[in-house]
């Protein structure tokens, strides 16, 4: 049983991983290269290196995240080395929302210019994200290091 739900979700990272591939390879090339409205192209390009500055820590975390599910099946799962992937996922996460914090001031240009101010919210939301996912990689990573621990202490009284 413990097989088919890793298996289920490594398909799942990579079903996360393949639109992110996609839409830096296709969409955002095309945004370059004929952007909607002559106007926003400097406002755009920042932001279009922002979202390929980004997909790098997403990428480590998707692969530490693929390592993690890895460790499970090898029983693995209560070491150090899960500790440490949880650790990279934490740093990747707190990277992304950094990266888009950073590029805020041209998402409120673009909102300002185009009279959109709807737009800064959904700026926002990687923001969010990122840190929700940092968060919660911190408080695994925190109590899977208490686990360890407290597995090896039993270990060292037997």
């Amino acid at each position: 049983m413990k097989r088919y739900s890793t298996i289920f979700l490594k398909i799942a990272i990579f079903l996360i991983g393949s639109p992110v591939l996609a839409l830096c390879i296709f969409g955002v090339v095309k945004l370059v290269t004929d952007p909607i409205n002559q106007d926003y192209a400097h406002i755009l390009y920042p932001l279009i290196a922002g979202a390929y500055v980004s997909a790098i820590p997403f990428y480590i975390a998707l692969y530490h995240a693929f390592r993690l599910l890895c460790y499970i099946d090898n029983n693995i799962a209560f070491s150090q080395l899960s500790v440490n992937a949880l650790k990279s996922i934490k740093r990747c996460a707190s990277a992304f929302s950094f990266v888009y914090v950073i590029i805020m001031p041209f998402v409120y240009l673009v909102a300002d210019k185009d009279d959109a101010p709807g737009l800064v919210f959904f700026g926002l939301i990687p923001v969010f994200v990122g840190m929700v996912i940092a968060v919660f990689a911190a408080v695994l990573q925190r109590l899977l290091q208490d686990a360890i621990d407290i597995k090896s202490e039993n270990d060292l009284t037997v």
